[in-house]
């Protein structure tokens, strides 16, 4: 990341919570509806999760919307590549972010995944599965992780976990809201 510009605050794709939970065989990823710009509001009912890849791909992203919507065509167009293969089209995707001049500036993070594979992209060209199952990105994400993994143990249902998880991190985050999007593969 370029220090001069996170210094200055022109850094905003942590205003979001978005958050993957893989258990018994499903997985969850929520994401609330918030869109901020500074501290207004600009919509409370934005659809930050959504299947991509003939829907057999479930993505949510943290970060500047229109960025968001060039990644996700392009992790479409890499999954159409490499024959709906994630772990494949995701490392590609991830190449393309960290060394092409124009998705470089691109400021988001997404949280995708299967029937088989959950998975966290940066633009640093990390591919990251989570320990656990369990992983969160944007402001509230640390909130929402933390909660998730409280809860792990004790319910086994992945969807009641991303929910409650995204409830605890409404409550804490001014940048996420209760307006909750879930999609489940």
């Amino acid at each position: 990341m370029d220090e001069s510009r996170a210094s200055h605050g022109l850094i905003q794709w942590h205003g979001t919570t978005i958050i993957g939970v893989k258990k018994g065989g499903r997985t969850v990823i929520a994401g609330d509806g918030q869109v901020s710009m500074g501290n207004t509001v600009m919509k409370p009912n934005a659809r930050k999760v959504r299947r991509i890849g003939d829907g057999k791909v479930i993505a949510g992203f943290a970060g500047a919307t229109a960025d968001a919507f060039t990644l996700f065509e392009r992790l479409e167009r890499k999954l159409e590549q490499h024959r709906g293969q994630l772990m494949r089209a995701a490392v590609e995707l991830a190449k393309d972010w960290r060394t092409d001049k124009y998705l470089r500036n691109l400021e988001a993070l997404m949280i995708v995944a299967d029937a088989e594979t959950m998975l966290i992209l940066t633009g640093n060209g990390d591919v990251l599965e989570p320990e656990g199952g369990i992983a969160a990105i944007g402001s509230g994400g640390n909130y929402a992780l933390s909660a998730a993994k409280a809860l792990d143990p004790y319910e086994d249902d992945p969807e009641k976990i991303a929910r409650r998880a995204m409830q605890v991190a409404a409550e804490v985050c001014v940048f996420t809201n209760d307006r909750v999007t879930v999609e489940e593969i």
